[in-house]
């Protein structure tokens, strides 16, 4: 699917400055289609360079009001025109004027309203916005309608005049506050001369229950809590001051509101703002619970490790008690064993995702094998291994523990020890590859009969646990083991 970027490119010769406005246009044009209870087209002028006439025009952007039902059912983006097909359009490309106050025309069964506004942007005209409404709607408007068509009226003003978009503006992120959740105007001094109703009721939740029109906006931030919550270094009375476009939360003991002021200009004039309001305390009573719940699954995570990390102690001051040779090597094993297990946690315990990043583990692996292994190793590496989820991670340390340390124990050359590990990849299948030079496996062997303990398990938890296979082989004078298994 092409971005708005894409189509601007492929069908103008405008510059990244110029194409940038348009898209910040369109990130931020919800807010104009909210105001003035209309569907929105964005028109490129089609035309073979710069010095030519357009031959018509290309819906590249569409945007549908939250305020009002849609004009156009119909995904519209991609239509083109030719020039003359629509009147109002090439009006205000040619005039570089908004185009308004035109007869309504009957569509189907609504008689719509159609309005253009050129967008200019450094003496430019790039495109032409086409605003259509229900005429039907605007007959009898309430206070709240005749404020948002004035607001937006001026907006589109702005666009006209190269004001707007505000350049390196705050609210094209989709959490940005909306025209629906609360909607303040301000007069060129920060004074309330309209306050929509989920604005008051925003305000009310803060602990401001009087009337809100007439008051300076600024100073019913400060005293509410007389200073003790200040939003930066900056007074409240300097950020909602309506000068300048800003973003700030204010939180209180029962809400949090997210802030947005918008300041309105006209030429070079600054002629008040609007400041938009979104009670968002819920959101971030969940965002604070998911962040509780993150630390405690990492503190969970560490104390099993330091738990892991006390039993592995135990059982090594255990080796240290015993003289019996077999009961010596099978209390290191499993001092290994858990070691693994416990690097898992380890790895969990220092990120805020499920998932391991198993590459962190293997190295360590490797790094406490080499540095057990009286002998000068060669060793070597092929391809990573990725992220995988706890319980794979578990499995998978383990049985590569094991893998690893029978190749140091049994794969030993007089003429130099070498050791591979090699992982491929395709898709969500693996293959994991661990190789040494030593003397080579029987000809006879089998895991499923082998003694060794390290191996039976290590094939266990590759069928049971990573529904997958493992297998020894003897390659030429190496002995290779082969993990086969799936993630999901």
């Amino acid at each position: 699917m092409a971005t708005i970027s894409d189509l601007i490119t492929e069908n103008s010769n405008l510059n990244a400055n110029e194409v940038e406005h348009l898209s910040e246009l369109v990130a931020e044009w919800r807010l104009l289609a909210d105001l003035s209870f209309a569907d929105l087209l964005l028109w490129l002028p089609i035309r073979r360079d710069e010095k030519s006439w357009p031959e018509g025009h290309l819906v590249i952007a569409q945007i549908r009001p939250t305020t009002a039902a849609t004009i156009f059912a119909d995904d519209l983006v991609g239509t083109t025109i030719n020039w003359g097909q629509r009147p109002l359009v090439d009006q205000a490309l040619s005039e570089g004027e908004i185009i308004k106050d035109t007869k309504p025309e009957l569509v189907g069964q609504t008689l719509i309203k159609e309005e253009t506004i050129p967008v200019i942007f450094n003496g430019r005209i790039l495109a032409v916005v086409s605003r259509h409404r229900n005429a039907d709607l605007m007959r009898q408007p309430s206070k709240l309608e005749l404020n948002y068509r004035e607001i937006a009226h001026k907006i589109y003003k702005m666009v006209a005049e190269g004001n707007f978009p505000i350049r390196n503006s705050l609210y094209s992120s989709e959490s940005s506050p909306r025209v629906g959740d609360g909607l303040i105007r301000l007069d060129v001094n920060g004074v309330i001369f309209f306050a929509s109703p989920n604005a008051r009721s925003a305000l009310s939740r803060i602990g401001f229950h009087r009337e809100l029109e007439g008051e300076n906006l600024g100073a019913v931030f400060s005293n509410l809590n007389k200073g003790d919550n200040q939003p930066t270094d900056e007074s409240w009375q300097t950020v909602l001051n309506g000068k300048s476009l800003r973003r700030v939360e204010y939180e209180s003991q029962s809400a949090v509101l997210d802030i947005l002021v918008i300041p309105l200009t006209e030429g070079n004039d600054r002629i008040g703002a609007i400041v938009l309001v979104h009670n968002i305390t819920e959101l971030r009573y969940r965002d604070r619970a998911l962040v509780t719940k993150d630390a405690t699954i990492k503190e969970i995570h560490h104390r099993v490790k330091n738990n892991l990390q006390t039993v592995s102690a135990l059982l090594r001051l255990q080796a240290r008690r015993v003289t019996d040779p077999i009961a010596i090597s099978a209390l290191d094993e499993a001092v290994r064993r858990v070691a693994s297990i416990a690097l898992v946690h380890e790895t969990l315990s220092n990120q805020s995702s499920e998932y391991v990043e198993f590459d962190l583990v293997f190295e360590q692996i490797i790094k406490n094998a080499l540095n057990l292994n009286p002998r000068i190793i060669a060793y070597k590496k092929m391809g990573v291994f990725g992220s995988f989820d706890s319980k794979t991670a578990t499995a998978l340390s383990l049985v590569i523990t094991e893998l690893i340390h029978n190749a140091l124990e049994h794969g030993l050359n007089e003429s130099g020890d070498e050791l591979t590990v090699e992982i491929n990849k395709n898709g969500n299948q693996y293959q994991v590859s661990i190789c040494d030079n030593g003397p080579g496996l029987p000809r006879d062997f089998s895991i499923e009969k082998s003694a060794n303990l390290g191996l039976q398990i290590a094939n266990t938890l590759t069928k049971n646990e990573l529904n997958g296979s493992i297998n020894l082989v003897r390659v030429g004078n190496l002995t290779r083991g082969d993990i086969s298994f799936e993630t999901h």
